[in-house]
């Protein structure tokens, strides 16, 4: 039970500093905050009690969002700082989706728990459609001893053992078990486990699994096994599901408490999501012939000694790389030594002249320096816009930039895109 001077909702916005009493927190709450979220991930910094924290709990939110349960039936949210809309907007560019119909009911979205109840309860609705029109099934390999032939018959038979007529045979069986199916249910049992849907939505989702049970194998998948997969014209609807669970699977636990004990906490990357929704954006937009790599590796050295994971690399269709951009979420008064040390190295690395530093708002003391043989430059893809007016606007500050390298992304060839 929780004490009398207990809290029971800890609430605070990305990258806010909250302070609690250090009887409002019991010790093995805090700890347990410290030990889950600070050290494993520095999803959220925890300092205890001290002369430096005025004996008080300091929390500091470091740009994950979501919420998070704790003992004696408490809660962490963290809340972000954009509007539910314009998050939502960021989610279907960074997981290639497209659910504008859905934007008025947006509206009535006040928290990181109401969008992850939205997104459960879509997935749910589209298995259960998918399951009363019939599963995606695919013809398997099998081996099996019959008494009659199907399919191939092996050449090593088995012994007889008694007069009835036993045939080794491979042949190939049509399934629902398969991995299409199996990511949807695995996924559904997450979810249901998280204990972060309202009783509604709940009972959908536990609907949608209970109905996928009997065809499918419950067995364990990540978020880069939704990637990458075929569809075509009968499971073209597989395409949205699986990016749900791709969502889902990145941003729901479980972690692994004291003991073997899993929790399923909610927590989402608004750096990652950022970063995605830019470089997804820009490789639907950007005109002909460029084009945006993400996340690219690039090896320095005789040896490859140094590795860089490059956030985005933008190309000339001959396959010259012209610019090096790298996606900041915080917005600080102007660039750290560190940030520009980092995108400056990226730029040599590939080669480039052109160095750019993103970020979701205009900077106080913006950047326009020249670093050896590297312009360095701070543009902005803004999240006060709506996503495609920000993007178009970011587009002609790149544009700009490229300009002073002689190349010929025009205005026209921008706005027609």
């Amino acid at each position: 039970m929780p004490t009398a001077t207990a809290v029971e909702h800890i609430t605070l916005s990305e990258y806010e500093t909250i302070r609690l009493p250090a009887h409002a927190l019991p010790e093995a709450v805090g700890e347990r905050l410290w030990r889950l979220l600070d050290q494993n991930g520095k999803r959220l910094q925890v300092s205890f009690p001290s002369p430096k924290t005025d004996h008080q709990w300091e929390l500091t939110a470091q740009g994950w969002v979501g919420q998070f349960s704790l003992p004696h039936q408490m809660q962490l949210n963290i809340r972000p700082k954009l509007p539910i809309a314009r998050l939502f907007q960021l989610w279907e560019a960074a997981y290639d989706l497209r659910l504008a119909h859905l934007g008025d009911g947006l509206t009535t979205l006040d928290s990181i728990p109401a969008f992850f109840n939205l997104l459960a309860e879509i997935l749910a609705r589209r298995v259960l459609r998918r399951v009363r029109q019939g599963l995606q099934q695919a013809y398997l390999s099998e081996t099996a001893v019959l008494p009659y032939v199907r399919g191939r018959l092996l050449p090593r038979q088995p012994a007889a053992t008694s007069p009835t007529v036993q045939l080794a045979c491979r042949y190939n069986a049509q399934t629902t078990d398969v991995a299409d199916n199996q990511v949807l249910a695995f996924t559904l049992h997450q979810i249901a486990r998280s204990g972060q849907c309202s009783p509604t939505t709940q009972t959908a989702v536990r609907q949608a699994y209970h109905l996928l049970q009997p065809a499918v194998t419950l067995r364990p998948f990540t978020a880069n096994d939704c990637q990458n997969r075929s569809y075509g014209r009968l499971n073209q609807d597989y395409a949205v599901m699986h990016a749900l669970c791709r969502f889902f699977l990145e941003n729901t636990g479980p972690l692994l408490d004291e003991g073997s004990h899993a929790i399923m906490p909610f927590l989402l990357n608004m750096a990652q999501l950022y970063e995605r929704s830019v470089a997804n954006w820009l490789q639907a937009h950007l005109p002909a012939p460029y084009h945006i790599k993400a996340q690219e590796s690039t090896t320095v050295g005789l040896n490859d000694e140094l590795r860089f994971q490059i956030d985005l690399t933008l190309y000339e269709g001959n396959g010259r790389a012209l610019a090096v951009l790298d996606t900041k979420y915080k917005t600080p008064e102007r660039p750290s030594p560190a940030d520009i040390s980092q995108v400056v190295t990226y730029a040599k690395a590939r080669g480039c002249q052109q160095a750019l530093l993103i970020y979701p708002r205009a900077l106080a003391q913006p950047l326009q320096v020249q670093i050896g043989d590297v312009q360095l430059h701070t543009l902005t893809f803004g999240l006060d816009e709506p996503l495609d007016q920000a993007g178009e606007t970011f587009l002609h500050q790149l544009q700009t930039r490229l300009n002073l390298l002689g190349t010929n992304m025009s205005t026209d060839q921008i706005r027609e895109n």
